[in-house]
């Protein structure tokens, strides 16, 4: 028996529709992907098969096989799933950088700053993704995963950066520019910007894309078309939100968001 046949999901009735979870500080995607071509967030992320081993590329680096891999902010890399269920956390720099996520990877190695390696993840997963009300008690998943490695989560980050990703959360759109970012800090822009990347891992108005497209994914979990959400997340257009979304996961939003599972409860 050959590895993908070895590591195949169970015979379930019907099609598991993905599952989307967004809170505060992180989220959650689990569902069935392709390939995803080179892209980097503004978030640490943790990528971690279902069913079997994640075929990624960190970089530049040679093609892998893994079961789960912890990607820091503004860190290149790709993947092919081939169709099979991959789970993706993200984690806001509020939250911790991306040792909040190792320890969800174990017998790690380093490359170009991810770590790779077995996942601790496993059977957790799958329980989640083949529960027919798994988008229900996503949250509760998150909770009991994340409390395992709270320990390693916390971090110390500049309180001033803090306070601007605090008011970044809070404004809608968000339309806050760095400029005023800074004049809330009392730092100069150029100060502000410069501290900002080294505090998050990326620029801010990358990481200002990045809630825009948290806020159109959020919209669009909740109902609302491709359009609407584009528009009250202050994207111009959908073709806007579209780009904008392919460029940050290295695919077309249909992939992952054109049929998810509703938290009905």
């Amino acid at each position: 028996m050959n590895e993908r046949a070895a590591n195949a999901p169970p015979d379930l009735p019907g099609a598991l529709l993905p599952i989307w979870h967004l809170e505060a500080d992180r989220a959650l995607f689990i569902g069935p992907l392709g390939h995803n071509a080179p892209h980097a967030h503004s978030v640490p992320v943790l990528l971690a098969g279902v069913y079997g081993a994640v075929r990624l590329r960190i970089a530049d680096g040679p093609w892998q096989r893994c079961e789960a891999a912890a990607v820091p902010a503004g860190v290149n890399y790709e993947f092919d799933v081939e169709g099979q269920p991959l789970a993706v956390l993200y984690l806001e720099p509020q939250a911790g950088r991306v040792d909040g996520l190792a320890p969800f990877v174990t017998n790690a190695c380093e490359t170009s700053g991810a770590l790779l390696g077995k996942s601790a993840l496993t059977a957790s997963l799958r329980e989640l993704y083949e529960a027919r009300d798994g988008a229900a008690w996503a949250g509760q998943s998150l909770e009991d995963l994340f409390a395992y490695s709270a320990h390693r989560a916390r971090r110390d980050i500049d309180p001033r950066i803090a306070r601007a990703l605090s008011d970044l959360t809070v404004e809608t759109g968000p339309e806050i520019t760095a400029q005023q970012a800074a004049a809330r800090v009392d730092l100069s822009s150029s100060r502000f910007q410069h501290l900002f990347a080294a505090e998050v891992g990326v620029p801010f108005r990358r990481y200002r894309v990045w809630l825009r497209l948290r806020h159109a994914i959020a919209e669009i979990i909740a109902g609302s078309t491709f359009t609407d959400a584009a528009h009250a997340a202050g994207f111009a257009d959908q073709a806007h939100f579209s780009r904008a979304f392919r460029q940050a996961f290295g695919a077309s939003a249909s992939a992952s968001l054109r049929k998810v599972r509703r938290a009905v409860v």
